[in-house]
Parts: C-alpha cells; sequence; structure tokens
C-alpha cells in the first residue's frame, strides 16, 4: 500500500537549525575506494569449478610458485575448496599506516558459497596503482545455501559475498590538503544559496566579519589558521555551529513502482476542480460444446457464448482547491474523495499539466 508523507505536518512551519558538520563536508577530508584480487581458500567443497574458472588455478599455482612449491606439468588440481574473489573497502581519510579497516569479499567465479573461507594476503590498491592496504582474515558470511541430490535446493541471503570485520591492515596514508595553510572549504550536502548564505552569516557572528564568505550555492569558505593542531580546534568549533538550513524548493516526489508519494511542505495550488472516476467493464462468457449427429459427418467443436456484458462507472464528487492552498488542506481535500495512490498520481500529473501546481513533479 502506498504511503503519502506531508513534510509540512512533521516539521511544521519551521526549519530546525542543524549543526554545520551535519549540513556540510570539509573539501579534501575524503575517503578513498581500494580494490584488489585474491584467494579464498578452506570452504567445504563450494569453491569454484576448474573448467569454469581458469584463472582460480592460475592464481593457486602462482601462489605457490612464491612459496618455492612447483607442480609437475600437466598435474591437475582440485580447486573445489577455493574462490577466485574481489575485496574491496574505503580508507578512512586520515587512516595512519597500522590502522584496521573493514572489507568485503565477493566470488567472481561460480564458487556457491564463502562460508567459512580465509582471506589470504590480499594487496588493495588506489586508482593511482599503489597499495595503500593488505587484507587477510576469516570471512563472516551472512547467507548460507543448501542443495539436495535432486536438484533442489534453497538460498537464504547471498552466500557469494562476505564482510571481515578490520581486516585489513592500513600501509600507507591517503594523501590530503588539510595542512596546505589553505583556507577551509564547507561543501553543502545540497546545494542552496539561503543556506549558504546563513552559514557564512553564522560563523561572521561567532567569528568575526568577512571570516567566512559564501563562495556559491555549496560552497562557504573561511579563514583558517595555519598551524594544523591550532586548525583541529578551529575546525571543532566550527562544526559545532548551529545553522538554520534554507527550505527545499516545492516538491513533489512520485515513485510509480511503489506508488509511494512524496510532497514537500511549500507545495501551493492554483483555484482548480478536480474530479477523477473509472469505467470498468465485465464481459461474462461460457464455453458450449457442439457434436455432430451420430450417423452425420461432421467434428465436435467448441463454441464460446456470451452470458453478458456489464459496465460500470464509478461516481466520485468534484473537489475544489482555493488558490494558495496549502499541503495541510490538498491532503485533507484528497483523503476525503478518498483517491488511490495511483488515482492521485494521476490527479497530480494533471494538475502540473494545467498549470494549477505551483512545485516540481518528479518521477523516480
Amino acid at each position: 500500500m502506498a504511503l503519502v508523507l506531508a513534510a509540512s505536518l512533521l516539521l511544521g512551519t519551521y526549519a530546525r537549525a542543524e549543526r554545520i558538520k551535519d549540513l556540510a563536508d570539509v573539501a579534501g577530508v575524503r575517503s578513498n575506494k581500494l580494490l584488489g584480487y585474491g584467494l579464498v581458500v578452506g570452504l567445504d567443497g563450494t569453491g569454484d569449478k576448474v573448467n569454469q574458472a581458469p584463472f582460480t588455478t592460475q592464481s593457486f599455482k602462482s601462489m605457490l610458485k612464491q612459496f618455492g612449491i612447483t607442480l609437475p606439468p600437466g598435474a591437475s588440481v582440485n580447486m573445489k575448496n577455493v574462490a577466485a574473489v574481489m575485496v574491496h573497502g574505503d580508507l578512512p581519510a586520515f587512516a595512519k599506516p597500522g590502522q584496521r579497516m573493514d572489507i568485503t569479499v565477493s566470488s567472481i567465479a561460480d564458487a556457491k558459497s564463502l562460508r567459512g573461507g580465509t582471506l589470504l594476503m590480499t594487496p588493495l590498491k588506489a586508482l593511482d596503482g599503489n597499495v595503500y592496504a593488505i587484507a587477510q582474515g576469516n570471512l563472516v558470511v551472512g547467507g548460507f545455501g543448501a542443495e539436495g541430490a535432486d536438484g533442489s535446493k534453497v538460498t537464504v541471503n547471498v552466500p557469494s559475498v562476505g564482510r571481515i570485520p578490520n581486516g585489513a591492515t592500513v600501509e600507507r596514508s591517503s594523501p590530503n590538503n588539510f595542512d596546505n595553510g589553505q583556507p577551509i572549504v564547507f561543501n553543502l550536502h545540497r546545494g542552496d544559496f539561503t543556506t549558504a548564505k546563513r552559514m557564512a552569516q553564522a560563523i561572521n557572528q561567532m567569528l568575526g566579519p568577512d571570516v567566512a564568505r559564501p563562495m556559491d550555492a555549496s560552497s562557504v569558505m573561511v579563514d583558517a589558521p595555519i598551524n594544523p593542531a591550532q586548525k583541529v580546534n578551529y575546525l571543532s568549533l566550527l562544526e559545532n555551529i548551529e545553522v538554520a538550513p534554507g527550505r527545499e524548493a516545492a516538491r513533489i516526489v512520485i515513485n510509480s513502482r511503489t506508488g509511494t508519494i512524496v510532497v514537500g511542505q511549500d507545495v501551493r495550488v492554483e483555484p482548480v476542480a478536480v474530479t477523477h472516476g473509472s469505467l470498468t467493464v465485465t464481459v461474462n462468457e461460457t464455453v458450449q460444446v457442439s457434436q455432430p449427429n451420430p450417423l452425420g459427418e461432421g467434428e465436435t467443436v467448441v463454441v464460446p457464448e456470451t452470458a453478458g456484458i456489464d459496465a460500470t462507472q464509478d461516481i466520485n464528487p468534484m473537489f475544489k482547491l482555493d488558490g494558495g492552498a496549502s499541503l495541510e488542506s490538498i491532503v485533507r481535500a484528497v483523503n476525503l474523495v478518498g483517491a488511490a495512490p495511483g488515482d492521485l498520481m494521476a490527479i497530480l500529473e494533471a494538475m502540473k499539466q494545467a498549470g494549477a501546481l505551483q512545485a516540481e513533479l518528479i518521477v523516480i
């Protein structure tokens, strides 16, 4: 069943003050994506098949060579307990060598499950090609699967993906420009000229005039000390300053797949009258069997026979919305008519086409 959310009914008529740390990020302070290729061993016969994943065998033989073990030419290797995987994770900002980070391990071949497996030492690289972390450890797999001898099987969640909490050790710090002596730049999560202006005003009110300057709808530049230690204390003060964010633009978001409709608090309508109904046609048919005479020539045939046709039309009252109607009055009027979520979508789209809906209509 669809859900209609009235934002103004929950938030009231004013915007609640938020901390700067909840509204914006510091430019240059970000995580970095890491990726690696490795092997998971110790599986209970749920690994890759040799004929389906030859790169698993190649990787396994290459690993053995690093330990001085060379297999005889033509020797077959049963890889049912080994799986080739991709390992990925996010290197946190300011992570130092020796610190730990979580990683995700995903099968890239036909392994049925990674449950009970152990990831062997895997280097994790960033986009620049440098190794920033080394991953290794026992997997935690939330899914599982079971298969019978007759081919029947049951699978819960996804057993071919697992996690290793603190499964990677940082070997190299990611570069950042935090201590370059430049001003601090706050990037808003949602660009808004009003919010950027209010943020600069709130900072200047606490620290003095012209300390903060809005650059555009998404960024605010703040003068900062050069010393990194002083900069940390300075940022701790800035990120806890409270700012009343600007109200969002009037929007109505419709999810046509789930029937979810979200109406923003600043939605307004021009004077308009709306009615919505539907016509339902029902055709009832029966099947008759026609047989030839015992001595005659012919074939038995099936003949459809229409029993009747009924047509019904719902009679819905017309409701009127006055100019400048608020979100609360819109929701109340639609609920009084008893419009279903699908009908409400059609009503909103028709109102937008008629120019009576002062809001952006977004269909996702």
